[in-house]
């Protein structure tokens, strides 16, 4: 039987073939970078061109679950945790507290902490680097607070509150506010860390030769959840 209208076939008979192909069509017809991410999307979700096992920078299969602590301070909205770590989001979990990573999704980790689902979400620094070479950055094997034992106490309660003050090594500034997105700076190496205190906020944490923090800028009213100031009696 030849099918000349495949529109007046009942819906059940309208075979995924037939979908590839007018969805196939529509990526040619609109040739551009963006339709082209939107449509892998609507390819995934029915089953076409899904996502690959995810692998290791190495090539190996991701293993799950996998175990650690978290690297450095980050800001949550409700469940999810974004690799933006908007400064001022409330809510912090904290540096050192044990997770368990579950499983990944599409730009997304799934991790349980201290038996609460929650989703650490991928955002901004995709074309830089993997969701698994980002997710092994903020949860790592061993507990990092111990590298602040040393510290004075005006860095272990910048720490404690999420936030800097003058004279910082850049591994202390890791553990209280958190990386980077990758898209903004390319590496903790650099001179000038830019990061989020806001959805429309950006403020930069500058270093010295020595690797000590000597200057914060940004826009808007960043002090307050940026800069940490002790508290007078």
């Amino acid at each position: 039987m030849k099918i000349t209208n495949p529109s007046r076939l009942p819906g059940r008979q309208f075979r995924r073939p037939v979908l590839f192909g007018l969805l196939l069509a529509s990526l040619v017809a609109v040739g551009s970078a963006a339709h082209a991410g939107i449509l892998r999307d609507v390819l995934a979700k029915v089953g076409i061109g899904a996502d690959k096992p995810p692998v290791n920078a190495n090539g190996d299969a991701v293993v799950f679950p996998r175990e650690g602590y978290l690297c450095c301070n980050l800001h949550r909205d409700g469940s999810s945790v974004s690799d933006s770590n908007y400064a001022t989001l409330p809510d912090v979990l904290k540096a050192g507290t044990p997770v368990t990573v579950i499983g990944y999704g599409r730009n997304r980790a799934n991790i349980d902490v201290n038996g609460t689902a929650m989703e650490f979400d991928h955002d901004f620094g995709r074309d830089q680097e993997s969701l698994d070479a980002w997710v092994n950055k903020i949860v790592i094997p061993t507990d990092p607070r111990g590298r602040v034992l040393a510290a004075s106490p005006a860095v272990k309660a910048a720490i404690s509150a999420s936030k800097v003050v003058l004279g910082m090594t850049r591994q202390q500034v890791l553990l209280s506010v958190g990386y980077p997105p990758a898209n903004l700076t390319k590496s903790t190496d650099d001179a000038v860390w830019k990061l989020w205190a806001s959805r429309h906020a950006e403020y930069q944490l500058h270093f010295g030769d020595d690797g000590r923090l000597t200057s914060v800028t940004g826009d808007g009213e960043i002090t307050q959840h940026v800069i940490y100031l002790p508290t007078r009696h």
